[in-house]
């Protein structure tokens, strides 16, 4: 329904060993049969494997290497101050969840530099309630 490519259980294409798919533009099912989600997490899963799969071929290694997904919890964002986390063993929602949901966002930014922009930019939106960003746009009073 997603317009997924069904990939076979080492993410290649059917018929096309060369060729992977990865992502949200990949049905990947699990071993229960539910299909792997389209999210972040998983995206880099694969492309790990992918990347593990690739060298092994170079290396002279064809065995099968079937991508095995492995789920770390759900993060959502509900809103204002509002966010909702599932890892299984624990549930929470509200303010603290949404606490936890930012510091997550920003542990998995790559370098100091953009952790600490993302920051400052997210503390300012924070305290004073207002964007850091603004559109600028032009009015159509110039028109001669």
């Amino acid at each position: 329904r997603a317009g997924r490519v069904l990939v076979e259980p080492d993410l290649s294409v059917p018929g096309s060993p060369e060729i992977f798919v990865i992502g949200d533009a990949a049905l990947v099912l699990r071993p229960d049969g539910r299909p792997v989600p389209g999210v972040a997490p998983s995206a880099k899963q694969e492309g790990r494997h992918v990347a593990a799969t690739v060298r092994a071929r170079l290396a002279g290694d064809t065995g099968p290497r079937p991508f095995h997904y492995k789920h770390a919890g759900d993060l959502a964002t509900i809103g204002k101050r509002a966010a909702a986390i599932d890892f299984g063993w624990i549930k929470l929602t509200g303010w603290l969840a949404w606490w936890l949901w930012g510091i997550a966002h920003i542990y998995f930014l790559i370098g100091f530099r953009n952790r600490l922009a993302v920051s400052l930019s997210w503390l300012w939106i924070y305290v004073t309630g207002q964007r850091s960003a603004r559109l600028i746009t032009q009015g159509d009073d110039d028109k001669t």
